[in-house]
């Protein structure tokens, strides 16, 4: 029996076939879009917009603003302040831990003054741990044969130009140039007022209670700084890397080229330094002794120390020197005098610039000028340090900025 479909029904079933292929693809999307997950799970998933994308939730405290302009007169403000409270708080850092970090600079410069012995052995096929060992030990027998070779005669010298002090002084009262001085400005008055002051006495025991510290702290210093070098030299080859590796890979190698170069010279200079000290100390000693001058060992140590210093170092041990003598023999002092600045200009003119062309190239100008700044900074150590630190310098400007400028 044929039953007969009017439009009206073809219609309706065309309509409702439609709709169920349109939910059976609806159905399957929604299954596609999110696999494994039921109809339930579905309906607990964030709500989307007609795109599809999540809705993001307002936040808690409202939506942020618009970031503040950088050409903001408020940001640059903040921002600057912000920069100088860091500043200054650094600034009180460092000077907090000032005398820490000399001690640091200088166990570093020792320990490259060290390095160059160290990588000869290593050339010769020693290990770098053994050679290390090596150089440590031999330095620290070197110190202790010093000190040994040096501390007895050093003792008994220095306590006989102590006890000696009275003497000295008794002869200088009886000298005929200072009772007319004495007459003219009344030395020996004031100088019995000002002993007889109770501040002075106060003075005095503070003065020894500083010195007293002072050994101490010199002691420590050393044995700090003794310590910090051994460390340094093990450890200088891992130190230079972890340096080295915060640059880009690119510019590796240049900035390791530079810095070997740098730390070479530093080691360089320190081993110069210290060979221009010995020889002056050595020739003040064969000097002093010829001359027949009391104290010789003590008076040459102290001419070998102040000749380390840049400048003036060797003025310094000169006048100490003569000072000493002329409480001996006015014609001794005269002779010291002419001695000293002799041997200034040999040192000066002969033997300072060939222990120090090959390692340092460093104008005239500039090691007083840095000299001086480092002086100012740090004292003595400072300007022991400016040398070889102003050299680096230029080398950095010799070989990176100024190349730089010339293909502008």
């Amino acid at each position: 029996m044929n039953t007969e479909t009017t439009p009206d029904t073809a219609d309706d079933g065309a309509a409702g076939g439609t709709a169920t292929k349109d939910d059976d693809a609806a159905g399957a999307k929604a299954t596609d879009g999110a696999p494994g997950k039921s109809a339930g799970e579905q309906a607990d998933a964030a709500p989307c917009d007609d795109d599809g994308k999540p809705l993001v939730p307002a936040p808690r405290f409202g939506m942020p603003g618009r970031p503040l302009r950088r050409s903001s007169p408020f940001y640059i403000g903040f921002v600057g302040g912000l920069g100088l409270i860091t500043a200054w708080f650094l600034a009180q850092a460092f000077a907090g831990i000032k005398d820490v970090l000399v001690l640091i600079l200088i166990s570093f410069f020792l320990a490259a003054g060290l390095n160059p012995f160290v990588e000869r052995l290593q050339k010769l096929g020693l290990p770098r741990k053994w050679s290390v060992a090596t150089v440590a030990i031999s330095f620290l027998l070197v110190i202790a044969g010093f000190v040994a070779a040096i501390a007895q005669p050093l003792a008994e010298q220095t306590t006989d130009l102590i006890n000696s002090i009275p003497d000295k002084l008794t002869e200088l009262l009886h000298n005929e140039q200072f009772k007319r001085l004495d007459e003219k400005y009344e030395i020996i008055d004031k100088a019995k007022e000002a002993a007889a002051n109770a501040n002075t006495a106060e003075s005095v025991a503070g003065g020894l209670l500083g010195f007293g510290k002072l050994i101490l702290n010199s002691v420590f210093d050393t044995l700090t700084v003794l310590c910090l070098t051994l460390y340094f030299l093990g450890s200088l080859p891992s130190i230079k890397e972890a340096i080295y590796r915060l640059f880009p890979s690119s510019r590796r190698p240049r900035v390791r080229a530079l810095g070997d170069e740098i730390i070479g010279g530093i080691g360089g200079y320190v081993n110069g330094m210290l060979m221009v000290a010995s020889c002056a100390g050595i020739s003040s000693y064969i000097f002093l002794t010829i001359l027949d001058l009391e104290f010789a060992l003590p008076l040459a140590l102290v001419v070998a120390l102040t000749d380390l210093i840049p400048m003036i170092g060797a003025t310094i041990g000169a006048v100490v020197v003569s000072a000493v003598a002329f409480f001996d023999s006015p014609g001794k002092a005269l002779v010291c005098v002419i001695f000293y600045v002799a041997y200034q200009q040999f040192e000066n003119y002969l033997v300072y610039p060939r222990v120090m062309k090959r390692v340092v190239n460093v104008p005239p100008v500039i090691t007083i000028v840095a000299a001086l700044v480092g002086a100012a900074l740090l004292g003595v150590t400072g300007a022991l340090l400016a040398i070889p630190i102003a050299a680096g310098v230029l080398l950095i400007l010799r070989e990176v900025v100024t190349p730089r400028q010339d293909q502008v």
